[in-house]
């Protein structure tokens, strides 16, 4: 069977304006901005041709004050009629289509930055992000694509004209061309006021909204738990809480924006009827025709109408302003590094792990310190310790999903890093405690979603780690859909396609944290095969478990404590010691080279740590390892 598929079609492509720096000063989002500015360029000509056929309005209004009406001529005014339908026909037309090509530009960009923008929403949970800034990025491309979309850009795109209609209202006389340029400026004043004074109260309420969200995510997530456990009325109020927050905070947002937006369009409304006004006094002092006195009118509400439109989006503007900044931090904060310029071969010779000590994200404390050890092809390591000891916390980066504080993991040599990580998930396997299955078949999770999954490599890494039968007794076998989380399997059977998924092309290190937690006898029997089996192909396998049925597979053990290594060497002295409540702390500087997997414990004692610095309670702790 075949996870192979037929690729979807793409909707929009950006073809190769997408560009594939991964510099540290690349800015995906300041290039994708560069490009919808270039785009909108052919739309600025379709605005031109609108901003023309606008004018069409004044021209009949004073047409038919200054000829028909004195002239009392019919055939005129039905010419005129015929001409301005056909000119609100061409504007409508070129609206619509200035409308469409908006959308179509708000589409690319967002196509464009959705490699950046995955990248960052996979990253920032690995760096020690705050749950509230996980999914902005996210929101604020929605809000900037929802802004470009919208009749927000129109604005800007129509205020290139208004010298024009000025210009224009000059020519009819220049006390109206004075009347509109001081009622411009009036408006003007107060559209900087509109952005000085609702810049922080449109932040703090994107933030809220953050908050809100992240409380209803986890409320969804962990909606068993909150109602086995009496604790729906508990969230119920901090989600109260941070509502409230959110909707007094967009209030005020709304309210600001809404007061001066009602001023603005009051002082429109004033300007207007002193336009008229003026208009009045320049008819009866007989120095304009009562035609001019209603173009100018028309003239000068198309002349704000630009301005309008600004106020009415200007909420969504500053939002859309704060949501690019905030997207260029986060895309230059989690940009990959560049590829090496060499591909390095699949590792097959040894796993060494130099002075390593590793942080959590977003603290500064060791969770392990000054580890050092090397593994053999075939070897197989199992890693002890008591809760806490740093157990998980090496895996992770053994694997290279923390980084290292300091010290380097190395595959025959290379650094983790010198992989792409495409690259790198080649080789290595990795069963977390919680399995993390996706939505999909069986076999997708299997072939880790790989579209060139051949059905042989499918099948062989789920009869190595044992599960062919049982998902044969699925519904719908290997074409099984599992659902988010795999919600429709069982504890146990997650458990042993995360296996099978860990397996999957051979990977040359395999590190598996509790990969028994949820086995029955059978499944035990399955882990500690697939496990020979692994070693047998060479594999490096590293184990976490506190039950002695997955550890009977492997040869070398290490037992941590507090974050430091105080016993390394194979199983059966490692046991011994701890048995004979012989552990000892290792010094300060430690650097322990792997045995011979092969030579059966016959190793000479130089690779044991030195017997100092006793660590406290070693028989509580010989006890739980």
């Amino acid at each position: 069977m075949s996870v192979r598929q037929d690729r979807p079609r793409e909707a929009f492509s950006v073809g190769p304006e997408r560009s594939l720096d991964n510099t540290p000063d690349h800015d995906p989002v300041g290039d994708g901005l560069r490009q919808a500015a270039r785009r909108m360029v052919g739309i600025g000509v379709f605005s031109g041709v609108i901003n023309i056929m606008m004018l069409s309005g004044s021209v009949y209004m004073m047409q038919v004050y200054d000829r028909v009406i004195p002239s009392r001529n019919l055939a005129t005014l039905f010419g005129l009629t015929l001409m301005v339908l056909l000119a609100y026909l061409i504007q409508g037309y070129f609206d619509a289509l200035r409308a469409r090509m908006l959308c179509r530009v708000a589409t690319i960009f967002d196509a464009g930055l959705q490699h950046s923008i995955h990248n960052a929403l996979a990253t920032l949970p690995l760096r020690g992000a705050k749950p509230m800034l996980m999914q902005q990025p996210l929101r604020d491309l929605d809000q900037l694509r929802g802004f470009m979309s919208s009749m927000g850009p129109t604005a800007f795109l129509d205020m290139p004209w208004i010298p024009i209609f000025l210009i224009g209202l000059f020519l009819f006389h220049p006390l109206i061309g004075l009347t509109a340029l001081a009622g411009m400026i009036a408006i003007v004043a107060v559209t900087l006021a509109i952005e000085r004074l609702s810049r922080g109260s449109v932040k703090t309420a994107t933030e809220t909204m953050a908050m809100r969200q992240v409380i209803a995510d986890a409320t969804q997530r962990n909606a068993e738990v909150l109602r086995a456990l009496g604790m729906m009325d508990r969230f119920s109020q901090r989600w109260q809480q941070v509502n409230e927050r959110y909707l007094r905070e967009n209030l005020r947002a709304t309210d600001l924006t809404s007061n001066l937006g009602s001023g603005a369009k009051v002082l429109r409304f004033v300007l207007q009827s002193g336009m008229l006004g003026m208009g009045a006094y320049l008819v009866v002092s007989e120095q304009a025709s009562g035609g001019v006195m209603m173009a100018s009118s028309i003239l000068m509400g198309r002349a704000l109408a630009p301005v309008e439109v600004a106020l009415s989006s200007w909420k969504q503007l500053v939002a859309a302003r704060q949501g690019i900044a905030r997207l260029r931090d986060i895309c230059r904060a989690t940009a990959k590094p560049p590829a090496p310029p060499i591909a390095l071969p699949r590792p097959y010779r040894e796993l060494s792990v130099q002075e390593l000590s590793v942080v959590a994200p977003g603290t500064n404390r060791p969770i392990v310190s000054n580890i050092s050890f090397a593994l053999k092809a075939g070897t197989g390591l199992a890693l002890l310790g008591a809760s806490a000891s740093g157990k998980t916390s090496l895996s992770k980066a053994l694997v290279g999903i923390w980084p290292a504080q300091h010290g380097v993991v190395r595959l025959d040599g290379a650094a983790l890093d010198q992989w792409p990580n495409q690259e790198l998930g080649r080789h290595i396997g990795y069963l977390p405690q919680d399995v993390a299955l996706f939505d999909g078949t069986v076999a997708e999770n299997i072939a880790r979603f790989d579209q060139d999954a051949t059905s042989d490599s499918i099948l062989k890494a789920a009869r190595i780690a044992g599960v062919h039968d049982l998902i044969l007794r699925l519904p719908e076998g290997y074409s099984t859909r599992i659902g988010q989380g795999g919600m429709s399997l069982s504890a146990g059977q997650r458990q042993r396609v995360g296996l099978a998924r860990a397996i999957f092309g051979d990977p040359f290190l395999v590190v598996l944290d509790e990969p028994n937690a949820n086995l029955d006898a059978d499944g035990e029997n399955a882990l500690s095969q697939a496990i020979a089996m692994m070693r047998k192909n060479q594999s490096i396998v590293v184990v976490i478990s506190h039950r002695p049925s997955a550890l009977a597979a492997l040869n070398m053990a290490m037992v941590l404590y507090d974050g430091k290594a105080i016993a390394f060497g194979t199983t059966q002295e490692v046991f011994a010691r701890v048995a004979g409540q012989k552990l000892q702390a290792p010094p300060a500087q430690q650097a322990v080279a792997g045995p011979n997997p092969n030579n059966n414990g016959n190793n000479n004692n130089s690779n044991r740590p030195p017997n100092n610095n006793r660590p406290p309670r070693r028989a509580a702790l010989a006890e739980k390892v």
